[in-house]
């Protein structure tokens, strides 16, 4: 398991759990600038000692070996699998290059010792002075709180506002100077994946070209070379990304915090002072409070903020009731008084701000007025799976495909916002989409038509692979086999809706063209991924950590790009389920439910040829008409009674017999009042108030039981009779 994210939105709760993964990511960072240290060391001794040059290599190797990677997040890419193992592949490459002795090291100071230590200088440093100023503020934070909550309510309000908007100014600061070090931490981290290896990997390689005898081990190292360049080429450009949404993110989150909270399992959360009786007086501890508004439980953990330790055991009790404490009767500001089920007594808690007992109260049903702080933030999308958007997304593949295939950097570089609203604006236009014109003016740039068909499809109200299969996606990604990862990903595109599936079919097509002309136009399905994985496959809750997800969007996109013929093309090999079947029809507006003729046939796997499903199909549809007819006229002919004669020769008795033969009496029944009530009403209306339509109404309801039960009962005995092919397996059920 890798280092947990950090988000942004704990940074404001500040909570114990927070300052337990910070430290985990503090320590790892330490353990990095150490080892790098030792590198750099180690480096230099190989360098100026010749004469130790097989012991320096030798150590070099074994520190290499012993080091591993820790990634953000809960799997890793197959680049970061490579570049996690890259070091103990370099460890078994100096090893042998130690088997031949040769002492020729050139350039190595440049090549490896300097970046190393620009890396530990500008990085690493830069995260040890984020940290000292982070504790600074933390302590300075805390003391300015504890100060300002010791003051009296009875000093004049002049004073007190001025107090609380000196406590604001601080509090701000400090959640400022918690989100850039929190930032700065994980930039680190990401960063030593590419910034340190890489200078291994070209110390690596001027080493091979210095020996001679090293040429065959040069060679055998190729492979892996190469792959590992491309992985650590992925990495930077996944990083380039990743960073630009985590600063994207800090920077709505500095901007309006409550809009960006985290989805927490309780109810409210935070710091509250509580009141403890002691032999010399009363005290004020400082407690980490959680509460649930279902089970009622508040959970009251003793922290400090500044020490970064607990100050005593957790406690837990049942909420009974919350009142408001009056200012006048006590001289703290913002209290509250909570009564427990478990435990005698008032505890009195005292809130950071008015604003937060407020929330308190509201979460505890105190006698506060209700208050909804979140905010619908989201927008409905302009852009639809319809006939125009097709028509869109066709327009500019078209005009990619034949004007701007080879043109570098397609889908990378972005056209002018302007001329992209302005070119979706014409295509939106139904007047223009309705039109039987395929292709866009060549007044249009490719780079204009390439970012409005992105722009299209972030404006759908959905991705375009769906919300709800975003993280199945995701773990068909993070599969250890790759044809796992392919079968993975095509069953689960076979349960997107039809028009989902249809759009991502003509958008992979596509994207496999642009693929086969990256000799000229740079973008590689790995680039290409890169580019569409956001868009195709986005969260529904922009945080940290699905943002760590994004590389894995990524390779889902290469997956589709790289297997599209196959996904789109052929069924999954792992059959969908009844009830994903439904489930995906019922979300295709352009599905229809089977008919009753075709229902059975999914009893049965054996392969049928077209031929015996329609000989099948007539079987059953007249096996229907005859249980029907034959018996609603000999009902309807019969003046004396709707009894059946059970020793008449019926030719439905035939087919329906072997099944339920004592339940012919309401059947028949039924099937007269249905045929008068046909002749009747043509329309088969429910008209209440009337004798013979409440009869009938029950009547139907028997003969629509009955005769969907005898119908299953002779599609049994059909298909065994007839359809049945012998040796072949029965692999489905039925009930009767």
């Amino acid at each position: 398991m890798g280092l947990p994210a950090l988000e942004f939105s704990d940074c404001c709760l500040d909570s114990p759990h927070f300052r337990e993964t910070l430290k985990s990511h503090e320590a790892e960072l330490d353990k990095t600038n150490k080892f790098i240290k030792e590198l750099i060391k180690d480096g230099k001794s190989l360098i100026s000692a010749l004469r130790n040059l097989s012991l320096a290599k030798r150590k070099f190797a074994d520190s290499l070996n012993e080091f591993k990677f820790q990634c953000i997040g809960d799997a890793e890419t197959d680049d970061e699998m490579c570049i996690a193992r890259s070091l103990q592949e370099f460890a078994t490459v100096l090893r042998n290059l130690e088997d031949e002795r040769i002492r020729m090291i050139e350039n190595a100071s440049e090549v490896l010792i300097t970046p190393l230590e620009k890396f530990r200088k500008e990085q690493i440093g830069a995260a040890k002075e984020a940290k000292k100023k982070y504790d600074k503020e933390t302590e300075k934070y805390c003391g300015i709180l504890e100060k300002h909550l010791n003051l009296s309510s009875k000093k004049k309000e002049s004073q007190l506002q001025e107090a609380d908007s000196q406590v604001d100014l601080v509090r701000q600061h400090f959640y400022e100077v918690s989100l850039e070090y929190v930032f700065k931490v994980q930039e680190v981290q990401e960063r030593k994946m590419f910034e340190f290896v890489e200078p291994l990997l070209a110390f690596l390689q001027g080493l091979f070209t210095f020996y001679h005898h090293g040429y065959e081990l040069a060679k055998d190292f190729s492979d892996f070379k190469t792959e590992l360049t491309i992985s650590i080429q992925n990495t930077r450009n996944r990083f380039e990304g990743t960073r630009s949404e985590v600063e994207s993110l800090m920077k709505k989150m500095k901007e309006n915090p409550l809009e960006h909270k985290t989805i927490s399992p309780y109810t409210m959360e935070g710091y509250l002072y509580v009141q403890e009786k002691r032999h010399f007086g009363t005290s004020w501890v400082k407690h980490y409070c959680t509460y649930q508004r279902d089970s009622k439980q508040i959970t009251m953990v003793p922290f400090d903020q500044k020490s970064g330790g607990k100050g005593g055991e957790d406690e837990s009790v049942t909420l009974k009731s919350c009142t408001r404490r009056k200012t006048d009767s006590i001289e703290k500001r913002f209290c509250f008084d909570v009564e427990a089920v478990d435990r005698p007594g008032v505890i009195t808690m005292q809130a950071l701000s008015e604003e937060d007992r407020r929330l308190w109260m509201e979460a505890m049903d105190g006698r506060e007025p209700v208050y909804n702080s979140n905010k619908d933030s989201q927008s409905e999308g302009t852009a639809q799976l319809d006939s125009i958007g097709f028509s869109i997304i066709r327009k500019c593949i078209h005009a990619v495909e034949t004007r701007g295939i080879n043109e570098q950097g397609l889908y990378r570089i972005v056209g002018v916002n302007s001329r992209v609203q302005k070119l979706l604006s014409v295509l939106m236009d139904p007047k223009t989409a309705s039109e039987t014109e395929t292709d866009i003016c060549a007044e249009w740039e490719i780079k204009t038509i390439t970012s409005a068909l992105k722009t299209y499809l972030r404006m759908l109200p959905g991705p375009l692979m769906m919300y709800q299969f975003q993280r199945s996606f995701i773990k068909a990604a993070k599969l250890e086999n790759q044809e796992s990862r392919v079968s993975e990903i095509h069953s689960l595109v076979h349960r997107l809706p039809e028009k989902n599936r249809q759009m991502l079919q003509l958008l992979m097509n596509h994207l496999a063209n642009v693929a086969n002309n990256h000799k000229q136009n740079l973008m590689t399905v790995a680039n290409l991924g890169v580019v569409f994985g956001p868009t195709l496959l986005r969260p529904q809750e922009e945080t940290v950590a699905a943002i760590m997800d994004i590389k894995f969007q990524n390779i889902v996109i290469e997956i589709l790009i790289e297997n599209h013929e196959k996904i789109f093309n052929t069924v999954p090999d792992t059959p969908l389920t009844n009830a994903q079947l439904h489930l995906s029809r019922k979300k295709s507006n352009d599905s229809k439910p089977p008919s009753c003729s075709e229902r059975p046939l999914t009893l049965f796997h054996a392969m049928q040829s077209a031929e015996k499903q329609e000989q099948r199909n007539s079987i059953i549809n007249s096996s229907l008409e005859s249980v029907v007819s034959s018996n609603a006229n000999s009902i309807l002919n019969s003046s004396s009674s709707l009894q059946p004669n059970m020793n008449s020769s019926d030719p439905d008795l035939d087919v329906l017999k072997p099944t339920r033969p004592n339940s012919l009496t309401p059947f028949r029944k039924a099937k007269a009042l249905y045929a008068c009530k046909a002749e009747h009403d043509s329309e088969l209306s429910f008209t209440a108030g009337t004798v013979f339509d409440n009869e009938w109404r029950t009547a139907s309801l028997i003969f629509f039981r009955e005769i969907m039960l005898h119908f299953c009962a002779s599609i049994q005995q059909t298909l065994l009779d007839h359809l049945y092919v012998p040796g072949a397996p029965m692999t489905g059920t039925y009930k009767t």
